[in-house]
């Protein structure tokens, strides 16, 4: 689809990078007259930080809100989807032992801000919280966040499939279907091999129970549908599994699903 959308912005952190450089070595000792304080070396100045991603904006969407589960009505209100209707939210996925999707998926999001922030980008993120409180936002804000403006969205998710031994990730991309998604299909996918070869290089498995290669593509996602800018969306794993929830539950494994987010971001936008 193209038509255009206000620009969700329900948060926005700044963080800027900077770098230090090796101190200056002392001068060797010499009896050469003392220079007069017009001709003292200036100190040299630290490096400029490496800022690759100057001037970019990235929109990131954590899946799920802690909340939704307490708000049947608001979540269950349908809402527009790219040529049907669907549910505004779910209340998402956990872990066997409880732990949510929406946490997970917040965490890592707040990560990857961090990340792609140090690298110059401004980040948006679709909600600003992670409470028990507060639901939404809804499917068709979160397909139209970035619509005025950005250079990419990227949203986070993880599975909860209960087919045996279901466990890895794959990144979900839009097909050229008119009038929704063929001005992205093609930019969209070029950003999902991106990011599947990060994960997959950060040592995560491809999904053992969707396709087969990492990949899938979805039609019934207004997250994607109503998109205007090059979208992916990404389940990390399988939560119910034992493998997957492993690394989901520690924060080393949030720690590396958000690098490699963060390099395949940098890598397709860089």
């Amino acid at each position: 689809m193209r038509a255009g959308a206000a620009l969700l912005v329900l948060v926005l952190v700044l963080v800027g990078g900077c770098s230090s450089g090796d101190p200056e070595p002392d001068a060797p000792a010499s009896s050469a007259p003392r220079s007069s304080p017009s001709s003292t070396p200036v100190e040299p100045t630290d490096p400029a930080p490496e800022r690759p991603l100057a001037g970019r904006v990235v929109v990131l969407d954590p899946g799920h809100q802690l909340g939704n589960r307490n708000f049947p009505d608001e979540v269950n209100r349908l809402v527009p989807s790219g040529g049907t209707r669907k549910p505004c939210n779910t209340t998402g996925t956990a872990t066997d032992a409880g732990y949510p999707e929406a946490t997970l998926t917040w965490a890592v999001s707040r990560r990857v801000a961090r990340g792609l922030e140090a690298l110059g980008a401004r980040v948006v993120l679709t909600r600003d919280r992670n409470s028990e409180r507060a639901w939404g936002p809804c499917v068709d804000a979160r397909g139209r966040a970035g619509n005025s403006g950005a250079d990419l969205k990227l949203s986070i998710h993880a599975d909860g499939s209960y087919d045996v031994d279901a466990h890895g990730f794959h990144v979900i991309t839009p097909p050229d279907r008119a009038p929704w998604t063929d001005d992205i299909a093609a930019s969209s996918r070029r950003f999902a091999l991106v990011v599947r070869r990060a994960l997959r290089e950060a040592g995560f498995a491809y999904a053992t129970y969707v396709g087969g290669d990492g990949l899938d593509v979805r039609s019934d996602l207004g997250t994607l549908n109503l998109s205007d800018v090059p979208t992916v969306m990404v389940e990390l794993g399988n939560m119910r599994s034992p493998v997957d929830a492993r690394v989901m539950t520690s924060a080393s494994g949030r720690a590396r699903y958000a690098e490699a987010l963060v390099a395949a971001v940098r890598g397709y936008l860089g």
